[in-house]
């Protein structure tokens, strides 16, 4: 007799039908390049239909909105109010935006201080070090392990000179989740402010940036929301949209943008205050698909599958002789598990030739993700062939002789 639990997990694989690449290959990168459903395809001929049917009338029919209706449906996936949600192009552009909301220098109150995890995205490090000829002092907080931040090292690192957190929710290199409510907590007590990046959890793991009270979040479509590139996005909580004045910005930005206004702008009073320049029309029609897939499923469903199946992968892995690089405590993981797996790089090149999609990351190991469409006998499959290939003899010989092809 099925379980309650069994039955949701069954629903879940019904929707594989709708992602065409699960029909040949073993997709476990999801955590990199969500699969992209069909329905993504339908919205680009959607998009390239209105073009040609309607040309330039399509900007006012709905295109021009889009950078915010698009960003509604990210927000009712990550606990955002309606309309506080705009989408950019990647998380690069929307973590500029919030920083040249901000004097780095220093003069008001000495306030000057960024405070990160060294376990950050090196895209959203890169940011904030191009900043310190500005007057940014950057502050990392060490991980002992490679895996983790300790949350009591990471709290006090952040002081009343500290202007910004920008943190990572789940580390791209391990999958740990940080406690974002303890951190947002101890930065308001010292005035300061804290950007979220969601982009390795917000469609696997549960987010609510309105409960946690996070000043800023951003993240993407590419991952575990199978929408695509292009498609990025910023939450500014509204209590801070009427003080914050960036300098990344552009006319969607402006309060009259069809004015032609010349001179300084006059930003808008509502959330594309936080636009720029014309947006990517084609990633936001693609994107939506992907929303409305996790949007139906729900967030809560596809972490309770995550949760069985990442520990399923890294029980297995042992059994094979593999090691995880990911925390044992199910709380404290995301959806994707690393394995410290020898000759790494190689070992993914042939697992890809297999037609097994993962990936490999520098000083980490293989990254193995199941999401809400993979089966279990896929993760043993990806196991199976990750052992073999290791156990191959003409392996072995090829990575001892330094090749670098397989």
């Amino acid at each position: 007799m099925s379980t309650p639990a069994a039955t949701a997990e069954t629903s879940l694989l019904a929707w594989r039908a709708q992602f065409p690449i699960l029909d040949r290959t073993t997709y476990l990168v999801s955590h990199s390049l969500g699969a992209m459903p069909r329905g993504a395809a339908a919205q680009l001929e959607e998009y390239t239909r209105q073009w040609a049917e309607r040309g330039v009338r399509a900007w006012a029919e709905g295109w021009w909105a889009m950078p915010v209706t698009v960003g509604d449906a990210v927000g009712r996936i990550i606990g955002a109010p309606r309309g506080s949600v705009v989408m950019h192009q990647n998380v690069s552009i929307a973590q500029s935006v919030i920083l040249s909301c901000f004097d780095l220098s220093g003069r008001r109150n000495n306030r000057n201080k960024v405070v990160y995890e060294d376990l950050n995205f090196p895209s959203v490090m890169y940011v904030y070090e191009a900043h310190r000829e500005l007057g940014a002092r950057i502050v990392t907080v060490p991980s002992d392990d490679g895996m983790t931040v300790p949350l009591e090292r990471f709290l006090e690192a952040i002081d009343e000179e500290t202007l910004l957190v920008p943190l990572s929710h789940v580390i791209f290199r391990s999958g740990f989740v940080q406690d974002v409510p303890a951190i947002v907590r101890r930065a308001h007590e010292v005035g300061a402010l804290v950007v979220a990046d969601l982009y390795q959890s917000a469609g696997t793991v549960p987010v609510d940036v309105a409960a946690w009270d996070v000043d800023f979040a951003t993240g993407g479509s590419v991952k575990w929301l199978c929408g695509g590139p292009g498609a990025g996005y910023l939450y500014v909580a509204p209590r801070l949209r009427e003080s914050l004045r960036p300098r990344v910005t552009g006319w969607m930005a402006h309060e009259h943008p069809f004015a032609f206004e010349q001179g300084a702008i006059d930003y808008a009073s509502d959330a594309t205050r936080f636009l720029h320049g014309t947006p990517a029309v084609p990633a936001l029609f693609a994107a939506r698909a992907g929303y409305a897939i996790v949007g139906e499923i729900g967030v809560e469903a596809i972490r309770r599958k995550s949760v069985r199946q990442v520990q399923l992968l890294m029980d297995q892995a042992r059994a094979r002789g593999l090691t995880p690089r990911t925390p044992d405590d199910p709380d404290r993981r995301g959806g994707m598990a690393i394995l410290d797996v020898p000759h790494g790089e190689a070992v993914t090149r042939e697992l890809l030739r297999r037609e097994i999609v993962v990936d490999h990351r520098p000083g980490a190991g293989i990254r193995y993700s199941p999401h809400f469409y993979t089966t279990d006998d896929e993760i043993l499959h990806a196991l199976d062939q990750t052992r073999d290939v290791l156990d191959t003899g003409a392996f072995r010989a090829h990575v001892q002789a330094g090749r670098t092809g397989f």
